[in-house]
């Protein structure tokens, strides 16, 4: 009997995720992954090469999760897949048969349409090493680095360029804050006030014109007529899903958004699946197309992908966008809909905050102020978002927000969660954020209904 053949493209967050999920489910089965890269970088890890880790070779990905759960990898890149005979070609003259196979193809930079974005020391950023080493050693001879865009990314890149010794680093947004279009107003303030205090200049409600410089980039020109120095540039202004192999391949390919899946993350061919950021999502309020690059997101859609090849098992929800983030002492998270974006959809809200330390009692060592600002739907009483700053609880508070908003829980049914506390380790169980914050918008939503 012939065993199953599951070829994977791609071998980031979602291609391994996927495999591995596979092999969980079909043991028997072939289990090939085919990617471009001789070694992978952790996507989410990139930034901290330039800071923190202090080279590439720290944020790769070890192959031996593949050996260990009996998984083939070739290097190599496929051009073309041929739907009706189940197989695909490879730039090293290979043809390759599957059963079933899934799409990891991932995401590029998106280049703004700045004149000059193409001259020497101007670089978007691209998830392979050889390319990230490149910058490095351009950053270790710099004095000037101008990042543009003030999304998590960029700020990320800022605040670890930041560490290096006689490197000014300026971050240029369009927006009228950095991470606008993540947080609302008043956590964007705090991030922007911790930066600058840590020696980044931010220049918010700016347009970048040009690109200057003789073969190499001597300066950054804004529409506003100010030119700054800057002797190397990152553009950090979003990504586009990779879409060209299964663009050629026939498959049903939105152009912007990625390739189009079903909620079992399968493709408009039945044999054929995708994950990660290569595909269309879904609004988790609107069912609207989107697009959201997150490794988070696309490790969830690889376990379905993984699961659903030769049966239904999982289904994937709508996605809600988590993230979170950390800036020396400050740390930020964000889930679902920003006030200021459900406002702009005419969704009528009640807001709700609650402040605490995140130990009790206050006094403890390394305590730290935690506050939490919770978004409801004012007809349904339903969380639709969610926003917190604090330290490094963090990042399991907004996954806490995350899973309510999207097991569609209402303020009141968030007041009677039960939750665990411990002095070291949470809030006060009477001063819990996210319980308090829900149980203020429950007595608005009562006010309401009066």
């Amino acid at each position: 009997m012939c065993k199953k053949e599951i070829l994977i493209i791609g071998g980031s967050a979602a291609g391994i995720t996927a495999a591995i999920t596979a092999r969980r489910y079909y043991s028997d089965a072939r289990i090939t992954i085919i990617r471009k890269e001789k070694e992978v970088l952790i996507p989410c890890g990139i930034p901290y090469i330039f800071g923190t880790l202090g080279s590439a070779e720290e944020d790769i990905i070890a192959d031996t999760v593949l050996s260990k759960n009996n998984i083939e990898l070739i290097i190599d890149e496929v051009i073309s897949i041929n739907k009706g005979n189940r197989i695909v070609k490879t730039a090293d003259g290979k043809t390759l048969k599957y059963d079933k196979m899934i799409l990891a193809t991932g995401s590029s930079p998106s280049i703004p349409p700045i004149p000059g974005s193409d001259i020497e020391n101007v670089f978007p950023i691209k998830k392979e090493i050889n390319y990230i080493k490149k910058i490095l050693s351009r950053v270790n001879v710099s004095k000037n680095v101008l990042i543009i865009g003030g999304g998590f990314i960029g700020l990320e890149f800022a605040d670890e360029l930041n560490k290096k010794k006689n490197l000014n680093v300026t971050v240029i947004e369009l927006l009228p804050y950095c991470l606008l279009l993540a947080c609302d107003d008043e956590f964007c303030k705090k991030v922007e006030k911790a930066l600058i205090d840590r020696g980044i200049n931010l220049l918010t409600e700016r347009k970048s014109k040009a690109i200057l410089g003789d073969k190499k980039v001597e300066a950054v020109e804004l529409e506003n007529g100010q030119r700054i120095n800057a002797d190397l540039v990152i553009l950090c202004t979003g990504i586009h899903p990779n879409i060209n192999l299964a663009l050629n391949a026939g498959l049903m390919v939105d152009r912007r958004k990625g390739i189009v899946v079903n909620d079992f993350m399968m493709t408009s061919d039945n044999n054929i699946f995708a994950a990660g950021d290569c595909t269309q999502k879904r609004c988790y309020l609107s069912g609207a197309p989107i697009v959201m690059g997150l490794a988070s997101i696309g490790s969830t859609q690889a376990r379905i992908a993984g699961a659903n090849l030769f049966g239904v098992r999982r289904r994937m929800e709508c996605a809600v966008g988590i993230f979170s983030t950390r800036f020396g002492e400050l740390a930020v998270g964000s889930a679902g809909l920003t006030q200021r974006a459900a406002e702009g959809n005419n969704i009528d809200v009640i807001i709700s905050q609650a402040i605490a330390p995140d130990k009790h009692p206050g006094y403890l060592p390394e305590t730290c102020e935690t506050g939490v600002k919770l978004i409801f739907e004012r007809d349904t009483g339903l969380l639709i978002g969610g926003q917190v700053y604090g330290g490094a609880s963090v990042g399991e508070l907004i996954n806490f927000i995350g899973s309510l908003i999207q097991t569609k829980k209402r303020a009141d049914e968030i007041c009677t969660f039960q939750i665990g506390t411990h002095p070291l380790l949470t809030a006060s169980p009477m001063a819990y954020q996210i319980i308090n914050a829900s149980q203020v918008a429950l007595t608005d939503l009562r006010k309401v209904r009066l």
